[in-house]
């Protein structure tokens, strides 16, 4: 983040016309980051921006290269087709009750995420169980599945629902939410009877992995569509 004279002088040697952001990243103690010459300009504005949330950071960052020249590209418009679509994309669909939760979860999510708090929620049998921070989805799951049992469902009688949703302030070209196969272990150890969110704006980390992996485990993978 404090090398990006670094980043757009490599960019400009591959002739590059756009660039893709993509994966994981972690917010770096500021303190400790040794910026270049491009960097030491651009840190103070990126500083204050991170102290309005993940989502100011992002469009800073996403300003800076688009100031240069470089289009953004999302990773979906890059992966084609990798969002999930409206309806089930395994072979189970959601109960009623199980329906109720998921949609419950994907709206507290887009509440959330409205604040720029997180992308995800937990609902079961109508209560929120959690609602993702800067932990993560993997950690927010693991949260799920230490709560006490009369909370939530467990793997021989699954109940609830996690539902991931974009937030409302982003820009869909970055920092659209994730499941893959890992998420499913995750949540079919807390107990929950699927996953969910809103159709075309949830990115699949291999579609056919988590159609398997949803249908060996017993949970709905799940499309809402929004009209």
């Amino acid at each position: 983040m404090a090398e990006i004279g670094k980043a757009l002088s490599a960019l400009k040697r591959a002739n590059c016309g756009s660039v893709c952001f993509a994966g994981t990243v972690n917010r770096p103690d500021f303190r400790t980051l040794k910026p270049d010459l491009k960097g030491a300009t651009l840190l103070p504005g990126i500083i204050a921006a991170a102290t309005r949330g993940d989502d100011a950071l992002l469009r800073k960052i996403l300003s800076v290269f688009e100031a240069e020249g470089y289009a953004i590209e999302g990773a979906d418009d890059i992966l084609g087709g990798e969002t999930i679509g409206a309806g089930a994309l395994g072979a189970l669909s959601p109960t009623p009750e199980q329906m109720s939760d998921l949609k419950k979860a994907i709206h507290i999510a887009e509440k959330a995420g409205a604040l720029d708090i997180g992308q995800g929620a937990v609902v079961c049998d109508g209560l929120v169980l959690a609602v993702e921070a800067q932990e993560g989805t993997d950690a927010m799951l693991m949260r799920v599945a230490a709560l006490p049992i009369d909370l939530r469902g467990r793997p021989a009688a699954p109940k609830g629902a996690l539902g991931k949703a974009p937030k409302p302030i982003q820009d869909l070209r970055v920092d659209m939410p994730v499941i893959g196969t890992r998420t499913l272990e995750l949540a079919a150890a807390a107990g929950l009877a699927g996953v969910g969110g809103v159709a075309g704006g949830l990115i699949l980390i291999d579609r056919p992995a988590i159609a398997a992996t949803a249908d060996r485990l017993g949970l709905f993978v799940w499309g809402e569509p929004r009209s």
